[in-house]
């Protein structure tokens, strides 16, 4: 009876030592979670904000550096590929452009099963100038994807539309 009552001790110790690694796993995946999100949300923050200051090195850090990088941008202009996007970038670099700031509204972020892509939804207003009058895109809706490339997120795709 008592050789019962011990394995019956053993098993209820090893459920309990079980439960309590996949309540702690489950947590860890959690918080890995909460960073991944974080990530993400600086990375889009990037691929806009990185006009203030013109930095040109943040911008494409943050865009996927090869040809499989799509935008498309409500004034019919689409890109593909990074080096048609550095091809074009004579807008951006003048000094009649300056950017001034960017609000994202709404954003919602989802992961793919295996936490290597994420995409994404927004409003965005980004104020702007040209030669001293106001550029902006104001209530723009923004989707994008991008993906975990050698540890860091990459967008690989962009679209802005005005709604009708």
């Amino acid at each position: 009876m008592e050789d019962g009552i011990r394995t019956s001790r053993r098993y209820l110790i090893f459920i309990l030592l079980t439960v309590s690694l996949l309540f702690k796993c489950e947590k860890e995946r959690s918080l890995d979670r909460n960073s991944e999100y974080e990530a993400v949300k600086l990375a889009i923050n990037n691929v806009i904000g990185w006009a203030v200051d013109k930095d040109f090195d943040l911008f494409f850090g943050t865009i996927a550096d090869d040809s499989n990088f799509i935008s498309v941008t409500p004034n019919e202009r689409v890109k593909f590929g990074v080096a048609d996007v550095k091809n074009d970038t004579a807008f951006w670099a003048s000094p009649n452009f300056k950017a001034v700031r960017h609000e994202i509204h709404d954003l919602r972020i989802n992961f793919s099963r295996d936490g290597k892509v994420a995409w994404y939804y927004c409003v965005l207003d980004d104020y702007n100038t040209w030669k001293g009058q106001p550029a902006n895109w104001e209530k723009v809706r923004w989707t994008g994807v991008l993906e975990k490339r050698n540890g860091r997120w990459r967008v690989v795709q962009q679209h802005y539309s005005w709604p009708k």
